[in-house]
């Protein structure tokens, strides 16, 4: 059997992050299977994921580790932790407080592409991110 073949096969975590060291990390509602939001993981965040049962990502436009939920409360409480058979992708499944976007809905996932342009999905905002984060979010 091939190195790789082993690899994707094996009990060993040997994440592959990318040029920059970072894996995407796909996030999904452990109730209902919502994709709930795709964030970016580096070492020091799945760490941090792992041994606290909170979510934690790397955001590259402030360049630091943060704690989902640390300024708005909506945290991630993570019931699964996956990674992909090449492990080049995390998946999280966690129990949302509140919401997961940043501009106050459940889902990122909040509008659907039509040859029109974008159309909501479902429920409108749990909340005001102009109250949570004391600015505008677009």
């Amino acid at each position: 059997m091939p190195a790789d073949t082993l690899l994707e096969t094996g009990d060993r975590l040997t994440p592959r992050f990318d040029a920059h060291g970072l894996l995407p990390c796909v996030v999904t509602d452990a109730e209902g299977g919502d994709v709930l939001m795709v964030a970016w993981m580096n070492a020091e965040a799945l760490d941090r994921t792992v041994e606290t049962g909170t979510a934690h990502y790397w955001s590259r436009s402030r360049r630091e580790l943060w704690r989902k939920g640390e300024t708005s409360g909506h945290v991630q409480h993570v019931e699964d932790i996956r990674i992909d058979c090449d492990q080049d992708t995390i998946w999280l499944i966690v129990r949302q407080t509140g919401a997961a976007c940043h501009v106050g809905y459940r889902s990122c996932f909040y509008r659907r592409v039509t040859p029109e342009g974008l159309a909501p999905v479902g429920d409108a905002p749990v909340f005001d991110p102009r109250e949570v984060y004391g600015r505008r979010t677009d």
